[in-house]
């Protein structure tokens, strides 16, 4: 099974996708994970993303496209996988789209995690680094404003999944456990394990 996970910064997500990496062998894939990787690798793919970054510019649809094609050849991959911060556009979605199509593949559910942005302004105020700090991204007005960023990049892509009934919303605002019961019960996952 193939996933979206999206949500704004603090829903969850990142634990949410390392549940199910645990318990159903999906692999997240952070495809800001995968870029930094790759410039810090040297890559020929990483030195062009690497320009590209530092002159300002996105990177390209069709790089990250090649990029996530290439990742989802991996055998990690074979059981699945959870895409993390991709795609942020409608196009982006349509590309992915296309190119899973192409490898007769696609996304089964993308998961958007619903939660109140104030929650999170409150709930990330109370997140601390491993040395006891606030995190500066963890400041009320800067989780605001990425929150807000999130929903500007978010937004116009939710249409195109919910049209093609892959939207599944769940309420973030729940436990942790809650919430990973939902995604479960709305994925129809089970309670087993792949074997590996």
């Amino acid at each position: 099974m193939n996933i979206i996970l999206l949500g704004p910064p603090g829903a969850g997500k990142g634990t949410q996708a390392q549940r199910l990496e645990q318990g159903y062998g999906l692999k997240q894939i952070s495809t800001g994970d995968m870029l930094r990787a790759e410039m810090a690798a040297g890559t020929p793919l990483g030195l062009n993303v690497k320009s590209i970054v530092e002159s300002g510019s996105f990177v390209p649809d069709p790089v990250m496209i090649d990029l996530i094609k290439s990742r989802t050849l991996q055998s990690d991959c074979a059981h699945g996988f959870i895409l993390d911060g991709f795609p942020r556009t409608e196009s982006q979605a349509e590309a992915l789209d296309t190119m899973l199509a192409a490898r007769s593949m696609k996304i089964d559910a993308v998961l958007l995690l619903e939660v109140d942005a104030e929650q999170i302004v409150g709930r990330l105020a109370q997140r601390r680094a491993p040395d006891g700090t606030r995190r500066a991204d963890d400041e009320p007005d800067t989780v605001r404003h990425r929150i807000q960023v999130y929903r500007d990049q978010t937004a116009p892509i939710l249409p195109y999944y919910e049209n093609a009934g892959r939207l599944i919303r769940i309420d973030g605002m729940q436990s942790m456990d809650a919430v990973h019961d939902a995604i479960v019960a709305a994925l129809k996952l089970g309670t087993t394990t792949p074997a590996r």
